[in-house]
């Protein structure tokens, strides 16, 4: 009877030793933690000690899981695009990035299409191709409304039914008709292509429709585009949208902005001014100034604009692109609100129509517009 007692002593002894053990290096490991932590803050210290520059450690950031769902999570988590340090040297091998990337977004149109129920027709407003987006089911205050669509892709990529997807989530979810413009793009049409393209579209649609039942929207491009769309029409003495949704505007178009910065390497979507996207800022802007309002339009003067939602992302590299038209709509004295997503990089909030986020920031737009245009 003394042998299973001995091993019961023996097994106790040693479930003490392991806990001592245990203990030892947990606060072994934590006071090698403090160390390092108060190691890395003195160099950091150092390294900030003067006005200017902030100089941040090398560091990994990993996935956000609170309030963020698992679709999302995914994008936020997934590697850099192929194409982030894209070098074309002539037309040609820009119109061959830019086919490819747009082959991969029309494929996926047909069953876009079925699961929000819209159908697209093709048509021509002032010379200008063009798509009519309908909803299956368009409900009685939005019948008389139209919203107007200029995509995004940093002037070069989403030609043809590439451009649809944004406008597709728009009319399935917000339940509008929405006209978007296939404007035209670099390399064959730099500045100002595109903008005259989306107001002569501008100017026709007001001959049929009361602008107070009108909207402008769009993403990056996009959203520049739709704040430069009124910058031109107030500037042409034309009238101006019930309202305007600019998401993540690629309001300036130099590399000016603190998440330019700080979400540079972090953004999974465009990475870097640096890459494809500054090279296509300049083969848009064709030698006119980057602070021209009609290409960078935070330079432009907001005072009198429509009611306005903005969406980014913590993780955007347009965010403070965002932020900054913003606070100077802001200042202007324009309704404006800013919706910004925990861990989104630059326009993920429209990239998996399955995604809860996706349905929430086009609902949120919707409403928005709900609120101010008219019936």
């Amino acid at each position: 009877m003394r042998q299973p007692q001995r091993a019961i002593v023996s097994l106790s002894l040693l479930s003490i030793s392991l806990a001592l053990a245990v203990a030892t290096s947990c606060a072994t490991a934590r006071a090698q933690t403090a160390a390092s932590y108060d190691e890395l803050a003195k160099r950091e210290a150092a390294a900030n000690a003067e006005d200017g520059k902030r100089v941040a450690p090398l560091k990994s950031i990993g996935n956000p899981t609170a309030d963020v769902s698992a679709e999302m999570q995914a994008m936020i988590g997934a590697p850099y695009p192929p194409h982030f340090n894209a070098d074309p040297k002539t037309p040609a091998e820009w119109k061959e990035l830019i086919d490819r990337r747009a082959k991969l977004l029309i494929a996926g149109i047909p069953a876009l299409k079925a699961k929000l129920g819209v159908k697209v027709e093709e048509t021509r407003l002032a010379g200008v191709h063009c798509y009519i987006v309908t909803p299956n089911k368009i409900a009685l205050e939005n019948r008389r409304r139209l919203l107007i669509h200029v995509h995004g892709g940093g002037y070069v990529f989403g030609p043809g039914e590439a451009a649809l997807p944004e406008a597709i989530m728009m009319a399935g979810f917000g339940g509008y008709k929405v006209i978007s413009v296939d404007y035209r793009m670099p390399p064959d049409f730099p500045y100002p292509a595109a903008m005259d393209d989306a107001m002569a579209v501008w100017k026709e649609v007001l001959k049929s429709h009361e602008h107070r039942r009108l909207a402008i929207f769009g993403t990056s491009t996009g959203g520049a585009m739709t704040l430069a769309m009124v910058l031109r029409a107030r500037d042409e003495k034309l009238p101006l949208p019930a309202a305007i949704a600019p998401g993540t505007p690629w309001s300036d178009i130099d590399k000016i902005g603190d998440s330019y910065a700080s979400n540079e390497w972090v953004d999974n979507v465009l990475v870097t001014w640096d890459g494809w996207l500054g090279r296509a800022a300049k083969l848009y802007a064709n030698g006119t100034s980057l602070k021209n309002p009609y290409i960078s339009p935070i330079y432009g003067d907001f005072k009198g604009f429509p009611p306005t939602i903005l969406t980014s992302g913590t993780r955007d590299l347009f965010l403070s692109n965002t932020v900054r038209t913003h606070r100077k709509l802001r200042r202007a004295g324009v309704i404006a609100d800013l919706n910004v997503y925990e861990g989104q990089s630059h326009a993920q909030y429209q990239f998996n129509v399955d995604a809860p986020e996706t349905k929430e920031a086009f609902t949120d737009i919707a409403r928005f517009f709900d609120r101010y245009l008219k019936q």
